[in-house]
């Protein structure tokens, strides 16, 4: 097998950008700029008017590794691979030649101009895909590092090269026009300027060359004081600007009729300025970062600068922290190292939103703007707990951050940090002491934290005031508090801790502030996951297992053990009946809580930091070490049939893949294909083992009402006699079964004669016939299945017909007791072979009486049903008393 049994790839969300320059592209029919940006295997489509996602790409091979665009298609690389796309996902041509990876595209009016890391240039026809041109270049002499044409230069590029230099060619005649000498820093970025002959040239150095190529003399120079530069662009809507980005995210607007530094965009990304272009006449310019953000900014404010217009964003820093909002399924709940908390829709990418990053002090950083860092931004968040209770009233999300005993509050509502930062008085000055475990109330009105020093305290989320301490001065435990819930009606609080305690607390502490009970755990606790509609917490332990503990009976029920690796997170599904764990390990096991067994493990690339389900049970939403997406995993138990069968010792574990940005159906059909193959069908035996007994699991009405079957049948009596119909037409006769089956044991072929003669005179029914044919072999499945086949009515005919046939009255009698003897020596079907057999009792009677063999035969009989009655009643006084045991604790 190489899928996981009960988890198919979805799709994967949060991803935006990466460190590959976006492409833009004007479409004349829709009147509207669109916006091509990487996500590593695909890339996403985007809208200028309302930046919504428009298309996604199929997946390639690998990461891409160059974009680029024109007015009819999207050039995209792969490895030595280019291809073709239009409309955003329909691939209409592919070219291959290039031994190397390809980073730098150029689409040059009907050829396409393409340069790998070996710098071997190659140009090719787009439609026909056919290699015009082939250049080489050394790397040691002039390694392409950019590229762009000259505005009104026909037929003529200009590369840019590590070593300083910049080299004019004309890929008509193939020839070089000219070598300029460059100024000894590689040229990082290069693009034409809206004057004739001018190009801008941007250098390692932070020197950025306004250079006219004619007569190869530099016009003026400028020095941004970031260091190197990595992208330029300049407006073409009449303002003579000139926009550069920097290696620190910062973007520095020139005026290049002054020559002068107009303003800056301080922190305009987190990371790099990968990508940077104007809107062709329009005060609009486009950015994107590896930091995963796309920006669009609006050229109107009073001194020249721009301000941000809209944008779309994931995390920048791998996500912590991952948990399903409410109880539909459709929101997610993400916190990363980058500090911010994030909401992700399963639904579209519309819905997206982001509450911010935390800080001390919101209101000042809000007073400085989106886009500038903030000294006071928190540490990274750990941790989120959620409640909707109480989400119109006031904040009902906290989120405990690394290495700080401040607990931070947010507003899903209003999609903003609350004003509230919860941290006792005795803490106001140790700073060694942090939060390591959170709860919110089922009521919404209450917030529990534990604190590495081993203290537990509950606030008020309304107001932030403290509320109650439990356990002594010194802590509630000896050690970090490792994990905190709260039952349903907020009558008890749990806490576990690195001592090796489960304690319980009464949630209005008592005078003497003890425990009212502690559970002995065999390992220090990492962390406490629950399930809020049972009474059944997960505790993961040091040893790398994870108990489950019953709170209501207060003990330990279930002990998984399996991975070889930290445990880092852990989740139930709706109805509590799988624990879905994932480790360091770089497994994710699901383990069935009734059985105690593990059904389904599957190994990914990268260890997974935290797992949710979603409350629908669709969606198994998981975070991994440095992937910056949240990855979707689809319940295959909701639309197919799997067996979920305990997994062997020697199970070998199968490596999957992370879910893509977009999985297309061909790519899920063939993984459910895949699965129908390898996949045995289990069926479960007749007989589970030879000791129990088994019943037949028909309906009750099927044996039931054997011996009352005259009152039944007098009950059920008409009203009106039954009509017959004028002309009766001609019918086979049939067997007294719950399906139409006709009789055609007497038939014969006749080849004259069109009546069917009967040379046996016989009153046996079919069955009686098929019952008396058992008398040398004894194996009477066929004529038990038979029998099992008819309704009430038809069984009770046929053990009357049994004595209607003199000749061999006794015979079929003694094989009737013969097949019920058999029944109970098999030990299956329990309730037909009493219920069959007091029937038969009740209307033979009198003739077993009379027959000895009979009378003798039922004495064995009795034996064998004595020895099966003794078994069952054993089973069952065995439960009904364990039942009434735990009843009782």
């Amino acid at each position: 097998m190489s899928q996981s049994k009960i988890f198919v790839r979805n799709r994967a969300l949060g991803y935006v950008s990466n460190h590959i320059a976006h492409a833009t592209r004007f479409i004349l029919k829709r009147n509207e700029n669109l916006i091509v940006t990487s996500v590593g295997r695909a890339f996403h489509t985007y809208s200028c008017s309302h930046f919504a996602l428009l298309t996604v790409s199929s997946l390639h091979a690998s990461d891409i590794t160059c974009l680029a665009a024109d007015t009819y298609h999207i050039f995209s690389t792969c490895e030595n691979k280019i291809y073709a796309w239009r409309r955003g996902n329909e691939l209409k041509h592919t070219y291959t030649g290039h031994d190397s990876p390809v980073h730098l595209l150029l689409p040059f009016g009907p050829h396409l101009i393409s340069i790998d890391e070996e710098s071997n240039i190659k140009v090719w026809d787009i439609k026909t895909e056919e290699l015009m041109l082939e250049l080489n270049f050394s790397n040691d002499i002039f390694k392409i590092t950019t590229l762009a044409h000259p505005y009104t230069y026909v037929n003529k590029i200009l590369l840019g090269s590590e070593q300083g230099q910049l080299q004019l060619w004309n890929i008509d005649t193939s020839k070089l026009i000219y070598t300029f000498k460059g100024w000894n820093s590689p040229v990082t970025a290069l693009e034409s300027a809206p004057a004739i002959d001018i190009a801008a040239i941007g250098l390692a150095s932070g020197k950025i060359i306004l250079h006219n190529l004619k007569v190869d003399r530099t016009v003026f120079e400028l020095m941004q004081d970031w260091g190197l530069v990595t992208a330029i662009t300049f407006r073409s809507d009449g303002q003579p600007i000139m926009a550069t980005g920097t290696s620190i995210g910062h973007v520095v607007l020139w005026n290049l009729d002054e020559r002068k530094m107009e303003s800056e965009i301080m922190q305009a990304h987190l990371k790099a300025v990968t990508g940077l272009s104007c809107l062709p006449n329009e005060p609009m310019m486009v950015s994107s970062s590896p930091d995963n953000s796309l920006k669009l900014w609006i050229f109107d404010l009073a001194d020249g600068g721009a301000r941000l217009l809209k944008i779309r964003e994931g995390h920048s820093e791998p996500p912590t922290c991952i948990r399903f909002y409410g109880n539909d399924g459709d929101n997610v709940l993400t916190a990363g190292g980058d500090s911010s908390l994030r909401i992700f829709s399963t639904i579209t990418e519309t819905f997206n939103k982001s509450l911010g990053k935390a800080s001390y002090d919101r209101k000042a950083s809000k007073k400085k703007g989106r886009i500038i860092v903030d000294p006071a931004t928190m540490p990274p968040i750990m941790d989120i707990v959620s409640e909707k209770t109480r989400e119109k009233d006031w904040c009902n999300i906290a989120t405990s951050h690394l290495g700080i005993g401040m607990v931070s509050t947010w507003s899903y509502d209003n999609k903003k940090m609350g004003e509230h930062l919860l941290l006792p008085e005795r803490f106001r000055k140790k700073q060694y002491v942090s939060a390591t475990s959170l709860c919110i109330t089922h009521c919404g009105n209450f917030i529990v934290i534990g604190y590495s020093s081993g203290h537990i305290d509950r606030f008020n989320m309304q107001s932030g005031i403290h509320r109650a301490t439990y356990g002594k001065e010194s802590g509630g435990h000896e050690g970090a508090v490792r994990g905190i819930t709260v039952d349903v009606l907020n009558q008890t609080v749990v806490s576990a801790g690195r001592d090796k305690l489960l304690k319980f607390w009464p949630f209005k502490p008592a005078q003497s502030r003890e425990p009212e009970a502690t559970v002995q755990l065999d390992e220090p606790a990492e962390w406490l996951r629950n399930h809020k509609e049972s009474s059944l917490v997960a505790i993961a332990l040091q040893d790398f297992s994870i108990v489950l503990v019953d709170l209501e009976n207060r003990r330990v029920v279930r002990h998984f053990r399996g991975h070889s690796g930290r445990l880092t997170d852990a989740t139930f599904n709706p109805d509590a009946r799988w624990l879905v764990t994932a480790s360091m390990d770089c497994t994710i096991r699901t383990w069935d809580i009734p059985s105690a067994h593990l059904i389904d493990v599957f190994q990914v690339p990268e260890a997974c930091t935290s797992v949710h389900f979603s409350p629908t049970g669709v969606y198994l939403a998981t975070v991994h070490v440095c992937n910056l997406g949240i990855y979707l995993w689809s319940n295959r138990m909701l639309y197919s049939h799997v067996s979920l069968k305990a997994l062997p010792a020697d199970y070998v574990v199968p490596s999957m893949d992370l879910p893509g940005i977009l999985v297309t159906d061909g790519e899920q059909l063939l993984e459910l294909e895949e699965e129908a193959e390898t996949t045995d069908e289990y069926s479960s035996p007749d007989q589970l083992h030879e000791t129990l007994i088994t019943l037949s699991l028909l309906p009750n009405s099927r044996w039931q009402n054997l011996l009352n079957i005259d009152i039944v049948k007098k009950r059920n009596k008409p009203r009106e006699p039954l009509k017959v119909p004028e002309t009766a037409p001609f019918f086979l006769p049939t067997i007294p079964a719950l399906d139409i089956k006709f009789d055609l044991s007497n038939a014969t072929n006749t080849t004259g004669s069109k009546l069917l003669k009967n040379t046996n005179l016989q009153t046996l029914t079919s069955f009686g016939n098929q019952l008396l044919s058992t008398t040398e072999t004894n194996d009477f499945t066929n004529v038990f299945e038979m029998l099992k086949s008819f309704g009430p009515s038809s069984v009770d005919f046929e053990i009357q017909s049994l004595s209607l046939d003199e000749k061999h009255t006794t015979e079929v009698l003694l094989q009737f007791l013969a097949m019920i003897k058999w029944m109970m020596t098999t030990k299956r079907d329990f309730e037909l072979s009493q219920a069959y057999l007091a029937a038969f009792l009740k209307t033979h009677d009198r003739t077993i009486v009379k027959t000895k063999k009979l009378v003798d035969y039922l004495e064995e009989l009795s034996q064998v049903q004595l020895e099966n009655w003794s078994i069952l009643r054993e089973k069952l006084h065995y439960n009904l008393s364990l039942v009434e045991h735990l009843r009782r604790m």
